[in-house]
C-alpha cells in the first residue's frame, strides 16, 4: 500500500536546475536552435544514387535506434533541396566521419551532387560509399515519419563496415566542428 499525502525526509529537495539559466520561449526559433546546439553529435554524409547520379547530404542528426533489426534514423529538413529524394530513397549509406574530414562534411553540407575529388564506390544496395570514413551504414528504406518541420528517416542496416584502426570521430558542437578529448 502506496504512502498518500507524506513527505519522505529520507529524500532531500532537489534544488531548481534552471539556477543559472535564462528561460526562453519554445517558439522563439533562433534560442530553441541555439539551445539545441548546446548538445554536441557526430557528424555524418548520407549519400543516395538518383535517376541524376549520387547525392550526398551532411546530417548531425545520425542515432541507433535497434539491434534487432538493426535499425538507424536520422532527420532531414523539409526545406532542404535534397529532402525528397532521400525521404523517397530505397537505399542510402550513412557514413561516420573521421576528425579529418571536415572539407568532406562543409562540401556535403553546402550542395550535394558534385562527387568530384573526393574517392567514393558503388556500394553494395548501390548508393555511393566514401572512402576514408569511420564507419559505413548501407541502408534500406524502413519508415519515414512525419515530424514538423524535419522528416524522420529510419533505415535498416544491410551491410555495415568500420574503419580497423582508432580514430577520433568529426563532432559538432554550438556551430563549430572539433574532436572529443578524453579527460582521464
Amino acid at each position: 500500500m502506496g504512502i498518500s499525502g507524506q513527505i519522505i525526509t529520507a529524500v532531500s529537495p532537489q534544488t531548481r536546475m534552471d539556477r543559472d539559466m535564462t528561460p526562453f520561449d519554445p517558439s522563439d526559433g533562433q534560442a530553441l536552435r541555439n539551445a539545441f546546439g548546446r548538445f554536441g553529435t557526430g557528424v555524418t554524409v548520407i549519400t543516395t544514387q538518383t535517376a541524376q547520379g549520387p547525392l550526398g547530404m551532411t546530417a548531425n542528426s545520425f542515432s541507433s535506434v535497434s539491434l534487432t533489426p538493426p535499425l538507424v534514423l536520422w532527420s532531414a529538413a523539409l526545406q532542404s533541396k535534397r529532402h525528397d529524394a532521400f525521404a523517397q530513397a530505397e537505399h542510402y549509406c550513412i557514413h561516420i566521419l573521421g576528425a579529418d574530414q571536415r572539407d568532406l562534411a562543409n562540401h556535403f553540407a553546402g550542395q550535394g551532387h558534385d562527387f568530384t575529388g573526393f574517392d567514393w564506390t558503388h556500394g553494395t544496395s548501390g548508393a555511393p560509399e566514401l572512402a576514408g570514413c569511420l564507419a559505413a551504414f548501407h541502408c534500406e528504406r524502413y519508415a519515414v515519419h512525419p515530424a514538423g518541420d524535419h522528416s524522420i528517416i529510419v533505415g535498416q542496416i544491410t551491410h555495415a563496415a568500420a574503419s580497423a584502426g582508432q580514430g577520433a570521430g568529426l563532432l559538432f558542437d554550438q556551430g563549430r566542428f572539433g574532436t572529443f578529448a578524453a579527460q582521464g
